[in-house]
């Protein structure tokens, strides 16, 4: 790897990220830290809540606390209140809308909000009282909900843990009681996601991470059980955001249209061709959950499977039913309100649920911000995935400048009639490779030709294997 060369600071530059924020902003966020968070709220510090994130986060969203109530489950679920922090049409809030969410770099993040704020008070940290918006959530014995309520209140989270800790802790048999249900609830969660419909898309996760020379590796961070069961409990608080908001008329959702007859085709016709059975009767939901993502063959129609998923965007209403009100990728109606430090909608979602449930009229600022936001979202979404993918790349190119000529294993997962995308597990790369007809799912042997690093580009060709 070039030593003159290993931070992302063109990435910043190429996509014009913001480097600090305006003073007024910081001012504003400096003075909500020193003033203290706004409104009453319960206090909740009883409650044992946990959190679980990536090692190192100091952005904390959530906490939660899953209990065992007669058969069924109670989970508190409490998610960072910046509505407590954040003056609506002040300074900060008009930077807030502007940035849309938190982008993540490998050498360090451009924060939606000021670190006073996203990394401090109003973070979800261990050993601090904090104000949030808590979710609770009652569920019978099949772990579907009977009932669910927000309310501002005080928390305490008692401990931070990461995806890792908490899995080795359950297979060891000594999970933390705060989270000694999770496994029961999230199995249940899981198993009512498929029967609905729900897609999942068991691709390799590339990260990357320091080298310990000052450099930078590529990974693939495994998926645990807690990751899944995890995102179920934020899924169920999603989905009971967006029953909310629709019965009261009045909301912002999260949504993506079903898929056309063709896409489910075209997915069949994948699945034949790659040797993968798919009896009629079985839907792609219960199909994709039980496919082996170690197997070439399932991470090829797994990538067939994103045409399921094109289309998503956002909702809003206001009086009006809306005409599309569900997500065709979680087959069920949805909204986000679990990561409003990261993302600018959750704070609105959430300022609609909290008046919702406690009777009161939703803010008339928050109306008045509603037709705004799908473009504010949308626009930061396509953003961060651009952000996302050049880093990649940027790591791609630096890890395999040296081994130009070198040959790998790759599993090709989508061609067409000139090329194909491929997957590389070790480094893990995916590339493109030029070619007619490359067999779906199948292994070849190819041999990289370019790694370009200040293009961030990397090129390979097949070879032919006698």
């Amino acid at each position: 790897m070039d030593g003159a060369e290993v931070d992302f600071g063109r990435v910043r530059a190429d996509f014009s990220l913001p480097t600090q924020f305006p003073a007024a902003a910081l001012a504003e966020a400096e003075q909500a830290v020193s003033d203290g968070p706004k409104g009453d709220r319960d206090d909740a510090t009883d409650l044992p809540f946990v959190t679980i994130d990536p090692p190192g986060a100091k952005d904390l969203d959530q906490a939660m606390f899953v209990e065992r109530v007669g058969d069924g489950f109670r989970l508190h679920y409490a998610i960072a209140d910046l509505g407590a922090f954040v003056v609506p049409g002040g300074a900060l809030d008009t930077e807030v809308r502007r940035r849309g969410q938190t982008m993540y770099l490998p050498d360090g993040n451009v924060p939606l909000h000021p670190t006073v704020l996203s990394e401090g008070m109003a973070s979800l940290l261990p050993d601090q009282v904090s104000p949030a918006a808590l979710w609770t959530i009652d569920l019978g014995a099949d772990g579907e909900p009977t009932a669910a309520t927000i309310r501002r209140a005080w928390i305490k989270s008692v401990a931070q843990f990461d995806y890792e800790t908490v899995q080795a802790a359950i297979d060891a048999g000594d999970p933390y009681p705060s989270i000694a249900a999770l496994p029961e609830l999230g199995k249940l969660r899981r198993e009512h996601a498929v029967k609905r419909g729900a897609v999942e898309l068991q691709l390799p996760e590339q990260e990357v991470e320091p080298d310990g020379a000052g450099g930078w590796r590529l990974v693939l961070r495994p998926r645990t059980q807690v990751d899944a069961w995890n995102a179920e409990i934020s899924l169920l608080t999603g989905m009971s955001a967006a029953k909310i908001m629709l019965d009261a008329g009045v909301g912002v959702l999260r949504t993506l249209p079903d898929p056309d007859d063709n896409a489910i085709t075209w997915l069949r016709r994948s699945a034949k061709n790659l040797g993968i059975e798919w009896p009629q009767e079985r839907s792609a939901a219960e199909l994709l959950a039980d496919l082996d993502p170690s197997r070439p063959d399932a991470l090829a129609l797994f990538m067939d499977a994103t045409r399921l998923l094109r289309g998503a965007g956002y909702t809003v209403f206001d009086g009006q039913t809306p005409e599309l009100s569900t997500h065709a990728g979680i087959a069920a109606s949805y909204a986000h309100v679990t990561a409003p430090l990261r993302r600018l909608v959750d704070r609105f979602g959430t300022e609609i649920c909290l008046a919702v449930c406690a009777g009161e009229e939703v803010p008339a600022w928050v109306r008045e911000a509603l037709p705004a936001l799908p473009a504010l979202m949308e626009g930061s979404d396509s953003l961060a995935s651009k952000v996302d993918r050049a880093c990649l790349d940027q790591v791609e190119a630096w890890v395999l400048s040296d081994r130009v000529g070198h040959e790998f294993d790759a599993v090709v997962l989508r061609s067409d009639a000139n090329s194909a995308e491929i997957f590389i597990p070790e480094p893990p790369v995916l590339g493109r490779c030029p070619g007619e007809g490359l067999p779906e799912g199948e292994t070849i042997r190819v041999r990289l030709t370019e790694a370009v690093v200040a293009e961030r580009r990397v090129e390979f060709e097949r070879v032919e294997v006698a």
